[in-house]
């Protein structure tokens, strides 16, 4: 099993030489990827912190990572639909991929934060309505990672051109991870156009394997390989239900039954590096064969 770190905070003395240690403390251990939130006010929720806390721009975080390591793959959990046009996220994505010499994921979502759309200015529309931009975004990047540089005309987004122009390291293209677990439209455009789903740890083990089996379905459906699809896990590890190294282990352990082969976690005190080198000289090694 892969092991993937997520940073979703940045309340540090140092910050961007403390994101560098911990991102090559992470990396000489085995950690397989390196993820950020996409998102531009803390969470306000437990272990994150209040809203009010320090958040950096996920993208450029990602892009000064991809300067300061050499092979941990790197991306958002999860980009909402809502912050980028979709032709410059697209760039954006291929950028990182070709500096970082193909280490890129597109992770993204539907968004849901409306405070920090409202505050800032993002468009929030219905859920409905980003849905439909989520799966019109989902074939831009299509296209745009692909040898079509004619038009796109969909119902909210017209592209009158889709060059791209270095095209990305990572062939076909980046992957593309799709963060959510609903099981209408999330799972099924998993199925239709995605590399990747990111499941919630915390929904528990039982959610988890009926949501893979809707996944399951979903691939039968439209004619996808059902094993071509990664699947991965958010959680929080030293932290509730996960305090120790032998939780993480046996939760992967239960992760990988389910054929879950990569399980991101966030952690507590990660400036302080004790908990990334639990994670890499207690977990990694342990789960390598899963």
């Amino acid at each position: 099993m892969k092991i993937g770190l997520q940073l979703p905070y940045f309340n540090f003395a140092n910050t961007a030489d403390t994101i560098a240690q911990i991102a090559q403390t992470a990396e000489a251990g085995g950690v397989y990827s390196m993820w950020v939130m996409d998102h531009f006010f803390q969470l306000g929720f437990e272990p994150l912190g209040p809203q009010e806390d320090p958040m950096l721009e996920g993208y450029s975080v990602l892009s000064y990572l991809a300067g300061q390591t050499e092979t941990i793959k790197l991306g958002t959990l999860v980009t909402g639909v809502i912050y980028r046009n979709p032709g410059l996220l697209a760039k954006v994505v291929t950028t990182l991929d070709v500096l970082s010499k193909g280490r890129a994921y597109l992770g993204i979502g539907a968004a849901w934060f409306e405070r920090e759309a409202v505050a800032l200015g993002f468009a929030f529309p219905s859920v409905k309505e980003r849905f439909e931009w989520l799966e019109e975004t989902l074939q831009i990047a299509h296209q745009m990672w692909s040898d079509n540089d004619g038009a796109y005309a969909g119902k909210h987004f017209q592209l009158a051109e889709t060059l791209n122009n270095p095209p990305p390291m990572s062939q076909p293209h980046p992957p593309i991870m799709i963060g959510g677990m609903g099981e209408k439209k999330t799972l099924k455009f998993v199925a239709q156009y995605g590399d990747a789903c990111n499941l919630f740890l915390g929904a528990g083990i039982d959610v988890l394997s009926h949501k893979i089996e809707v996944l399951k379905g979903h691939c039968s459906d439209v004619g996808r390989d059902y094993d071509d699809i990664e699947k991965t896990t958010l959680g929080t590890a030293y932290h509730g239900d996960l305090p120790d190294s032998d939780a993480v282990i046996e939760i992967c352990k239960q992760l990988a039954d389910l054929g879950v082969s990569h399980a991101i976690f966030n952690m507590p005190d990660a400036d302080k590096l004790d908990n990334v080198k639990r994670l890499t000289d207690e977990v990694v090694p342990a789960v390598a064969d899963l």
